[in-house]
């Protein structure tokens, strides 16, 4: 009995070897699961996608340039890199950024810019309910990493109480692609962005 389970043990291993078949060394929570998380899919966006997004930053930017304003502090400053984040953390900070975005551009669909803002914003609703729908991992670090994350979210939560909307618009423009290209990048690659 001991040698037939031996050969059978034997033969899968043989056969998952030159299949390429290869267990899998991350939860398969992190892709995809029962309750609809599939944070994976946004590796990278599609090209029509990123047009879409291209026009809106660029036509925010139009509308920006007139205004004169002195903005004093950035919600999004300059070193803020979801890296520095345990795995766990940055979908919560990329769920604060995504809040704060969309609390800002949202107003502005009602705008001229509506017509441009409308599939950027559907877009933007949509990978928030994605990571919604991901829930929050279990703390597995200490309190200094903790404590980062905290403090970012803090500064986002209270943008809109320290900066003039014009201010907040600017910083939710200017950090746009890099919410969509780096963060949420990071984000949907899990322990293999580093």
């Amino acid at each position: 009995m001991a040698a037939g389970c031996t050969l059978v043990l034997v033969l899968m291993a043989v056969v998952l070897t030159r299949t390429g078949a290869v267990p899998l060394t991350r939860p398969l929570r992190a892709v995809s699961d029962a309750r609809g998380c599939n944070i994976a899919q946004f590796k990278s966006l599609s090209p029509k996608e990123l047009q879409d997004f291209k026009m809106a930053k660029d036509a925010l930017e139009e509308s920006l340039l007139p205004r004169d304003r002195r903005c004093g502090s950035r919600p999004f400053p300059r070193p803020w890199s979801l890296k520095q984040l345990q795995v766990w953390e940055r979908p919560v900070a990329l769920k604060a950024e995504l809040g704060l975005t969309l609390k800002v551009l949202e107003p502005l669909a009602n705008s001229t810019l509506g017509d441009v803002l409308d599939q950027p914003l559907s877009t933007l609703s949509y990978i928030r309910s994605q990571l919604q729908a991901c829930g929050p991992a279990p703390p597995t670090t200490g309190p200094r990493s903790q404590s980062r994350l905290q403090h970012w979210v803090d500064r986002l939560k209270e943008a809109p109480r320290k900066e003039s909307p014009g201010c907040l618009e600017a910083s939710v423009t200017f950090n746009l692609f890099r919410l969509l290209i780096r963060d949420l990048k990071c984000v949907a690659s899990g322990h293999l962005c580093t």
